[in-house]
Formats: C-alpha cells, sequence, structure tokens
C-alpha cells in the first residue's frame, strides 16, 4: 500500500535556559494511504507534539530535525507561506478542545465555510452552502438554524463535531486528530466514534488519530503505534496488538485495562528531560537485562516493529 506520510528520525526538543525536554526523540513511521493510523501514548509520551510537529504548529523555541514527507514533498523544508497552503487544505489538524478552536464571535457556520473561502477559492454564499451540507452530514441538526448559531449554542458534543466538519470541510489528504474523545462520556464517546468510521467509510479519508483510549483505538484503527517516553516502541496492526502485543510495555498497558484486572504498571513514567539509558522502558519492565542498558533498534518481526531486545 502506497504511503501517504512518512516520518524520518523525527527529534522535537524543547530548549528552556540550560534545559533540553527531548518530547520526541528519532521517531520513524508511515502512514499509508486510505487507513486509519492511531497513535497511542500515556500524558506526556509526545504523542500530541509529534502531531503538532507534523504540521509545525509548535513555537519557536524549539528544536526540529529529521523529515516529514508529505505525499512525497518534504514538510520541514517549505517555506511558510507554501507550509500554509499544506496545512488545512491538504492536512486538516482537529485538536482536542473544541471549546478552545472555536471563535465564540463568529457563527459556526461562517467558521466551516472560511476554509473552503481560503484555500478553495469558493465565495462566500457557496461556501455558506456547503457548511450547511456539512452540518446536515455530521447530524448537526437543524443545519440551516445550526449554521447561524455561536459556539455556546452548542453542546460538547455538537463541538467536537463542527470541529470534525470544519477540519473536513476541503476535503483533505490527511486528518490528524488530536484526543478525539478526551473529556467525554460514555454517549458521546460513541458518537465521534461513529463519525470517524463515517469519515473513513464515506469520504475516504486517511487518518491518523492520536489518544491514550485504548477502547477507542481498538474499535477505530487499522493499525497501531505505541509511545514511550518520546521513543515509538511498537507498530502493529490493531488485530495482533490487542489479541498478542509484543513489545513488554503494551502487555503491561492492555493489562492495565479494567477488563483485565487493572493491573497498574510498576514504578513510574521516566523524565524527558533526562531519560534512561538504552531502553526506557527497562527501569520498569519485569524482563529487563543488562543489555536493555544499551538502546535497541526498531526491529521488524512479522511485518510490524517492535523496539526490544528479545527480538533480536
Amino acid at each position: 500500500m502506497d504511503s501517504l506520510l512518512k516520518v524520518d528520525n523525527l527529534q522535537v526538543h524543547f530548549v528552556l535556559d540550560d534545559t533540553k525536554v527531548r518530547a520526541v526523540d528519532g521517531v520513524d513511521f508511515e502512514v499509508r494511504k486510505g487507513e486509519t493510523f492511531v497513535l497511542i501514548g500515556e500524558s506526556g509520551s509526545g504523542k500530541s507534539v509529534l502531531g503538532m510537529a507534523i504540521l509545525r504548529l509548535l513555537p519557536s523555541n524549539v528544536e526540529v530535525k529529521g523529515r516529514v514527507l508529505f505525499d512525497g514533498t518534504d514538510l520541514t523544508g517549505l517555506p511558510e507561506c507554501e507550509m500554509r497552503k499544506v496545512r488545512g487544505r491538504e492536512i486538516a489538524w482537529i485538536p482536542q478542545n473544541p471549546a478552545t478552536y472555536l471563535n465564540p464571535v463568529l457563527k459556526v457556520g461562517f467558521q466551516i465555510a472560511e476554509p473552503m473561502m481560503v484555500h478553495l477559492g469558493i465565495n462566500k454564499e457557496d461556501a455558506l452552502h456547503r457548511a450547511i451540507d456539512l452540518l446536515k452530514f455530521f447530524a448537526i441538526d437543524p443545519a440551516e438554524k445550526k449554521a447561524n448559531e455561536y459556539p455556546h449554542q452548542y453542546s460538547g458534543g455538537m463541538k467536537q463535531r463542527a470541529l470534525v466538519a470544519m477540519g473536513t470541510s476541503t476535503t483533505p489528504k490527511l486528518i490528524i486528530a488530536d484526543e478525539p474523545t478526551k473529556g467525554l462520556d460514555i454517549s458521546r464517546k460513541t458518537h465521534v466514534l461513529e463519525l470517524f468510521k463515517r469519515i473513513k467509510k464515506e469520504r475516504e479519508l486517511t487518518q491518523m488519530v492520536i489518544t491514550h483510549d485504548l477502547p477507542f483505538a481498538r474499535v477505530l484503527a487499522d493499525r497501531i503505534a505505541i509511545m514511550y517516553c518520546g521513543k515509538l516502541i511498537e507498530i502493529n496492526e490493531a488485530e495482533g496488538f490487542f489479541e498478542e502485543p509484543l513489545h513488554p510495555y503494551s502487555k503491561a498497558l492492555l493489562n492495565s485495562l479494567p477488563l483485565n484486572g487493572m493491573k497498574p504498571i510498576r514504578g513510574n513514567p521516566p523524565s524527558m528531560i533526562n531519560p534512561p539509558e538504552g531502553c526506557r522502558f527497562h527501569p520498569r519492565c519485569e524482563y529487563a537485562s543488562d543489555r536493555c542498558l544499551k538502546e535497541p533498534p526498531l526491529f521488524e518481526y512479522d511485518g510490524n516493529a517492535v523496539r526490544c531486545w528479545q527480538y533480536d
């Protein structure tokens, strides 16, 4: 299957005085055309920073190295004026907090229409008509009335759907969604899940979803990547990951779920400033040996990948 996005040795380090936070520290993966690629990790593992780095949405005190190839073009080398044409038009970013990203003083219909006006050159009247069609598609009814309302008049679930409508309004090649179920109750999570499944089926968009919600990932993902302390430690088919995870951390993560006995992972997450030498999980790993003091590469295993010396 063709690759749409290829990330090669991406490093994102935040520089604060004499301190360097190694949020993303040498990450390699690809997202295939038409798939839903889900990036899983605990809070603070670097997954949201990785998403923002792809779209170059990070502040100026950040060192970024490596390559981000999107449809054959290296985004890291594009002038900002060219990057703005990619951001929003070719790649849509759907942030995790709709209340923060929806402008409170603009009507929702206009906010959905605006990307089409800016990126596609569609006039305001036609763009607003398309915005109403999108509200209907995402079950925000009555669409004509809701298009003329402000964000504060929307429920939390409606705000989430409106943000997805805004992100998909230009029919991008790739959607990057950051924690789309964060803070939602079970009912709203179900709605978001159906929303992303519908986008894939009916709009045929490639999706990269960043989450810590394992049940959500299980239903949605084609492939899953696990991030730990700035490193990707496993890339696996979704079914294979949940049935037979490869990395010791992945196994411990699944065992921490309530349906698997809710067994806590021993120890504490490592520092992103002074991460452990070698395998970053080894201080918490029951299988650790002296060999783990040297960092393992990402080994290929049965068509998947895992960063653990057990697979050498």
